[in-house]
């Protein structure tokens, strides 16, 4: 086709950036989810088992702020075992939560902690797989699609969270000092 961007890149994204722009994009989408996963540690300070969760989100913060460093870090074995394993790790997490969840008929996760928690965790496993072989790969086409998506849904939840004041109402108290 005419216009388009010869490269690695197929897709929307591939007819209007170029090689050298989808990974300076790739690289924002990194950093922007690994501000998130710290601000996302930094207020489990009031939670009761703020230990577990800054764990929980420190480990993809730091990790994610590697590959946006140096992106062809997803082929190193250390990297590549950390990540899988926390995805695991957080993907046992997240079924536990929606489970419970279910079983205690909850609708709308967004107003339980565990649903808080159960989405935090599926980000964190989402954007990990997304990123487990990108140092092979080419980012672009639907991968940089999902990545420029994924990068701004927390933003937009937590900005979703803190203009709905009602929502927050029948939050615990350590929830309710954090933002």
């Amino acid at each position: 086709m005419e216009g388009t961007v010869k490269g690695p890149c197929w897709g929307p994204l591939g007819s209007m950036l170029g090689t050298d722009q989808q990974m300076a994009l790739w690289r924002v989408c990194n950093l922007l989810m690994s501000a998130f996963f710290s601000l996302a540690a930094f207020v489990q300070i009031n939670d009761p088992d703020a230990g577990v969760w800054i764990v929980i989100y420190v480990i993809p913060a730091s990790l994610i702020l590697l590959l946006s460093i140096k992106p062809d870090i997803t082929g190193h074995v250390i990297w590549k075992t950390l990540s899988d394993l926390h995805s695991v790790l957080c993907l046992l997490g997240a079924s536990r939560l929606f489970v419970s969840l279910l079983l205690d008929g909850k609708k709308n996760i967004l107003h339980e902690e565990e649903g808080r928690e159960l989405s935090g965790l599926a980000i964190i496993v989402l954007w990990l797989l997304l990123c487990r072989n990108s140092g092979r790969k080419s980012i672009g086409g639907p991968r940089l699609l999902i990545a420029v998506s994924v990068s701004v849904l927390p933003f937009i939840i937590w900005l979703y969270i803190f203009i709905n004041k009602e929502m927050r109402t029948s939050w615990p108290q350590h929830c309710k000092t954090v933002i």
